[in-house]
């Protein structure tokens, strides 16, 4: 029997930042536009913020649920090709980028049980390609991925995945948003004796 075969939804959870990743080829132009270098990640300042909005015109954007954990939960998924054995938790915005960043991720088998936040919009990455695909500029905008509270772990239904997950993923990037919610996690985990990663 393969784990496939064992795993039930909600087996394996992660928690971490949810970003947007929004991927479009760009060019040098661009990149000096919003004074970004190729083949660098950097979080965003001020004056990266209209990037976000000048890539939704591009007509050839793409878009993939990102950050560390929930593009790990997605990896996993597509090895075990049975849905909803990951469930994904972290923070983003009520707005259209969470929404697309939710039927993403739903679209390649992840249960997503986000947080909203109504004071900041959802965490996304900028992510331009140049030199014919060799290279990428990342440029991250956290925003309400920050904003997660360990109060989120005891909505009834979430506590009961929680409380029932085989495998734990917890992130070093999630760990400085809240480090109460990771003990909490952990302290679960430790107590089922279920393996917790950290990545």
């Amino acid at each position: 029997m393969s784990d496939s075969n064992i795993l039930k939804p909600g087996s394996i959870v992660g928690f971490c930042n949810p970003l947007l990743d929004m991927t479009v080829v760009g060019d040098q132009n661009l990149l000096d536009k919003y004074d970004l270098k190729s083949n660098n990640a950097i979080l965003a300042e001020e004056k990266h913020m209209p990037l976000y909005e000048e890539l939704m015109k591009n007509k050839n954007i793409e878009y993939t649920a990102g950050g560390s954990a929930q593009n790990s939960l997605r990896v996993a998924q597509w090895v075990l090709e049975k849905p909803n054995v990951t469930v994904f938790f972290g923070a983003v915005g009520k707005d259209k980028y969470s929404e697309i960043l939710k039927l993403k991720a739903n679209s390649e088998g992840v249960d997503v049980k986000y947080q909203y936040s109504s004071e900041k919009p959802t965490g996304t990455c900028a992510v331009i390609v140049t030199n014919n695909g060799k290279d990428r500029s990342l440029c991250a905008n956290l925003s309400a991925a920050e904003t997660f509270t360990e109060d989120h772990l005891d909505v009834p239904e979430n506590k009961a995945i929680i409380e029932n997950a085989k495998f734990y993923l917890v992130t070093g990037f999630f760990l400085q948003v809240n480090a109460k919610a990771v003990q909490k996690i952990a302290k679960i985990a430790f107590e089922r004796k279920c393996p917790f990663y950290s990545i």
